[in-house]
């Protein structure tokens, strides 16, 4: 059986602590569900916290390599990265707009279709990717801003920028809101006056590059997969929301933040290809990048850094909530706070190594990233075949193991991958072969896990039935 039987109903666990919206208190607990006491907040309030963590220059990068290593010109490259964004900020909004609902975190919301057994999978690699890794390449991306600003050693400058990432997570979700909020206009000025300076000097109709097909879906695949990155986080910024906040501007206001800095920055990226003298194939992009700058190139170089503290204070968040998600018991008050310090100094100790290096993680986490399409198959697709049912009890209930969750999600990652991965540090049997078909492994992933689980769903739902209409034998009654 899959689900606890009706007679003994499982109550949520509740986030212990008073907090509020208090800015500078240590956000109590773990990853219970938020008391409606404690719910605060507005859905415009998302507008920012999405906004803020994408205005760096990993996210000019995005438009940078469809252009340099896909092959696009740049009018392709604009439209597949909007078709990209677009698709992943669809469903940040949906999976968003359930937090005021669930006052729950996206990784326990994901034990309704997993189990607790089985969210082991997502859970676990969430933690990993997020919290140490995404974390890391992000600090190395800040820490170089930072010394080729103020020439400090290296070392120091990953040192500040890590310090003030773990201090903001430790802190918790209401000093995090505030930092997003009060950074967002500071980088939206000084990346908007950078837009305006590259696209002054572009030529947009100067590239005539025909990366064909291919070429067109690895930028969708790209532009998709760095929006969606965020999906595995969405309900964790969402869940203190009133429970009777609008779930519509929930998720638009969330969908929004990621789509509009986005595309603007990953088009300022495609854009910088077309200015004369550009190098696509340099060893430095943020170089090339900040060159074009003048005199606006330091205040640029500050951003990059601050951005980097505003996408990491996510990262190593969210990755403490989805170790917490993986069900391991602390039995401590501020567990929440103690995994996200413990994950950034492990986080810090794998950057330090990395500080010469500065892409020796990122193409290997980009491959570990297309996790996120199956995972995304899974949920969605229970999300529609439970529409209507009373599910709040199933991510606390210890004896709701479903096996169809873990076994989709591992047949859309193994499919997805071992064909059509196009990375290069790794390339799937038929993206090798058919080079034309691009980079199609998120979309593949998530069409494969969502048709298997439906299937498996439905399988297990029929079991269930057949288990309960058994009749238990009786012993003979004496005549």
């Amino acid at each position: 059986m899959s689900t606890a039987p009706a007679s003994r109903p499982v109550t949520a666990e509740l986030r212990e602590g008073s907090y509020g919206d208090q800015v500078l208190v240590v956000e109590p607990g773990g990853a219970g569900m938020v008391p409606d006491a404690e719910r605060h907040g507005r859905p415009l309030d998302l507008l920012w916290t999405w906004t803020s963590p994408n205005l760096e220059f990993a996210t000019v990068f995005v438009g940078f390599i469809a252009i340099a290593f896909f092959g696009q010109s740049f009018a392709q490259a604009v439209v597949a990265i909007v078709v990209g964004t677009a698709l992943g900020s669809i469903t940040m909004g949906v999976l968003s707009a359930r937090g005021p609902r669930t006052g729950l975190p996206q990784m326990i919301t994901s034990r309704v279709a997993f189990g607790r057994l089985g969210n082991v999978l997502p859970a676990g690699i969430n933690t990993v990717t997020a919290g140490i890794g995404w974390f890391a390449v992000n600090a190395v991306s800040g820490a170089l801003a930072l010394a080729a600003l103020t020439h400090l050693p290296k070392l120091l400058s990953l040192l500040i920028v890590v310090v003030l990432m773990m201090t903001i997570a430790f802190f918790g979700h209401n000093l995090i809101q505030a930092f997003e909020r009060y950074v967002v206009p500071v980088l939206g000025v000084i990346f908007l006056v950078a837009v305006v300076i590259i696209f002054s000097k572009a030529h947009p109709g100067s590239v005539h590059q025909h990366g064909g097909t291919g070429g067109f879906l690895l930028t969708v695949g790209a532009a998709f997969g760095y929006a969606a990155g965020w999906n595995p986080y969405a309900s964790d910024y969402t869940r203190y929301l009133p429970s009777a906040a609008s779930a519509r501007l929930t998720g638009l206001f969330a969908g929004l933040g990621v789509f509009l800095s986005c595309v603007v920055l990953e088009t300022v990226g495609a854009a910088l290809l077309t200015i004369k003298g550009v190098d696509p194939f340099g060893a430095n992009p943020t170089g090339e990048f900040a060159g074009q700058l003048g005199a606006w190139r330091d205040v640029t170089l500050l951003a990059i850094a601050i951005g980097s503290i505003a996408a990491n204070v996510l990262n190593v968040y969210s990755g403490a909530m989805s170790f917490l998600a993986v069900g391991i018991e602390l039995p401590l008050r501020l567990r929440r706070a103690i995994a996200a310090v413990s994950f950034g100094i492990v986080g810090a100790i794998l950057a330090a190594t990395s500080l010469n290096e500065p892409d020796r993680y990122e193409n290997f986490l980009l491959i570990i990233a297309y996790w996120i399409g199956p995972w995304l198959g899974v949920f969605l697709t229970d999300q529609l075949l439970r529409r209507g049912k009373d599910v709040s009890g199933l991510p606390f209930d210890r004896k709701h193991n479903p096996f169809a969750g873990v076994i989709a999600m591992a047949a859309g990652m193994a499919v997805s991958i071992t064909l059509f991965s196009n990375q290069s540090k790794f390339q799937g049997f038929l993206a090798r072969h058919h080079p034309g078909l691009g980079d199609i492994a998120f979309e593949v992933g998530f069409l494969v896990a969502a048709a298997v689980y439906a299937g498996l769903f439905f399988l297990e739902r029929q079991q269930s039935v057949e288990e309960a209409a058994i009749v238990p034998e009786t012993a003979p009654q004496p005549a």
